[in-house]
């Protein structure tokens, strides 16, 4: 089949185009230009790139044509944010393409209720980007239910790989949070480190698009987790890292309230957004429809990004 992948040099894209061409399909990785693969990949001499701003074209109301002239008949999309975005593709595309994939969130379940959440639990998203996904996940949803538009929803927890930020033992971003840990210093963690947090490789993330392709009679019209096995918590993620530094952990707590005058603006911002959702998703309807496998348990994906920082001298958190 002819596949058209909407940013498809991005993350996800650069485990998933090379998946495509392995498995016998026309690839067109549709993306601004401005950005290579994370990684090397043979498969990509075989692949038509095309070069293609999306918000400018979004702006003149061509993208979704555009995306048409290019005869796809499965198209995945990996970079929409807004419902807008998602309306044009399906004007353009409908009766048009065989199978129509998008790429979703955990966030549109907002903070977890009954764990692990399953895909029929309420959407109770609760920020702009939550909210956003969640209106373009109703809305992709209804169109195939009543109007036979052929899309599939796949939600990825936090995506981590090579190349990529590690959301860390804190909920944030801040790479001195695994420096600590690999000197065995003190790491504070806010309230009692029990929130959750629920990592996915990349790669498993593509595993799952390509497997709701192969299964697409029970796909379409569907949403799916894509996530690891299991989610950890804060201060078991923790106890993992320093192990893995071969440092046993050590964890200091504090109040919220508190916690959040240690860091700085922008780590507690990202802190508060990842326990607040504390996501834990169940894959057991992927597993049972797609045939969706993990190949990474969340901690596996972290240390092999890790290992890739510490082949770069400028990033090494130790």
């Amino acid at each position: 089949m002819r596949v058209v992948v909407i940013g498809g040099t991005g993350h996800i894209g650069t485990y998933l185009v090379p998946r495509l061409v392995r498995g016998g399909h026309t690839v067109v990785s549709v993306s601004r230009g401005k950005r290579e693969p994370y990684r090397p990949d043979g498969a990509w001499v075989a692949v038509e790139t095309v070069a293609l701003d999306r918000e400018q074209a979004e702006e003149d109301g061509t993208f979704g044509a555009r995306i048409a002239d290019l005869k796809p008949d499965v198209v995945i999309d990996l970079t929409c944010f807004t419902l807008g975005s998602a309306e044009q593709l399906v004007v353009s595309l409908r009766r048009r393409v065989q199978h129509f994939l998008h790429c979703g969130t955990m966030w549109v379940h907002g903070p977890s209720v009954e764990v692990p959440t399953s895909e029929e639990q309420p959407r109770t998203p609760f920020d702009e980007y939550g909210k956003a996904k969640a209106a373009i996940e109703a809305y992709l949803l209804a169109e195939a239910r009543r109007e036979g538009f052929p899309a599939t929803v796949l939600h990825p927890g936090h995506i981590v790989g090579p190349g990529w930020p590690i959301v860390n033992p804190q909920g944030n971003f801040n790479l001195e949070v695994f420096r600590t840990l690999a000197r065995g210093d003190t790491l504070t963690l806010p309230n009692l480190g029990l929130e959750t947090v629920h990592h996915v490789h990349a790669d498993d993330v593509a595993q799952a698009f390509t497997r709701a392709m192969a299964r697409r009679s029970v796909a379409v019209g569907e949403a799916f987790h894509v996530v690891s096995p299991a989610a950890l918590t804060l201060r078991g993620y923790a106890e993992l890292v320093g192990g893995w530094f071969g440092k046993p952990a050590s964890l200091e707590f504090q109040p919220w309230a508190e916690w959040k005058d240690t860091v700085s603006e922008e780590d507690a911002r990202a802190t508060w957004s990842h326990i607040a959702h504390s996501p834990n998703g169940s894959i057991a309807k992927a597993r049972e429809l797609l045939g969706y496998q993990p190949r990474y348990r969340s901690a596996e994906a972290v240390f092999e990004a890790l290992e890739w920082l510490m082949a770069r001298p400028i990033d090494r958190p130790d």
